[in-house]
């Protein structure tokens, strides 16, 4: 991969939205998380963008951590390499196993997202949805505090009777055009003008 250089013009705008998503509050928070949930083996970064994209690069610590959200290790194989295909393809074994985790594509990064460090603020929308999955299978594998994650929203299902739902037809809903408490009190007459005083 060859280093691009400066962006001009709308390019450079648009990486410039981009990169005001980025969460640095949020960054202290998904590294306080990663640490409680992998241990102090996965060491902890620089304070920053840069530091936060070294960290998780050659996909050594992303994969730490879905192995330790999951009872079956998802990634069998963890190796620091200094080779840039290696990296890369650790950071998509992630993205697959997080994938089979219940993280929806929509909230994925692509890898190069992380690699190049063109869409940080993806990377960190994906450790969020991870973190909320977690949190809402309540499996006893999350690690920290439950609420510094969101819990989704899961099935209510109801079943009503046949003799419920017959009930339900008779009632008629204030939407379906009921007039209880509604007057005409203080309503000028329709065909009158708006009366408009002069001092």
């Amino acid at each position: 991969m060859a280093n691009k250089g400066p962006s001009y013009g709308m390019s450079r705008q648009v990486q410039d939205k981009i990169e005001q998503k980025y969460d640095t509050e949020l960054e202290a928070r998904l590294v306080e998380w990663i640490m409680t949930q992998c241990g102090p083996a996965v060491g902890k970064p620089e304070a920053g963008k840069l530091g936060f994209q070294t960290w998780l690069k050659d996909g050594c610590v992303l994969c730490e951590l879905i192995n330790s959200l999951c009872k079956e290790k998802p990634v069998k194989k963890i190796q620091s390499s200094s080779m840039a295909f290696k990296q890369m393809e650790q950071v998509s074994q992630f993205l697959n196993a997080a994938e089979r985790y219940g993280v929806i594509k929509t909230d994925m990064f692509q890898t190069v997202d992380l690699w190049e460090g063109k869409d940080l603020a993806a990377v960190q929308r994906t450790l969020m949805a991870l973190g909320s999955i977690a949190v809402t299978k309540d499996d006893g594998a999350f690690q920290g505090d439950p609420n510094w994650f969101f819990k989704k929203a899961q099935e209510n299902r109801r079943d009503f009777s046949d003799n419920q739902i017959k009930e339900g037809k008779n009632v008629i809903g204030l939407q379906m055009g009921s007039n209880k408490g509604a007057s005409q009190a203080g309503m000028t007459g329709y065909g009158r003008p708006r009366q408009i005083m002069n001092p």
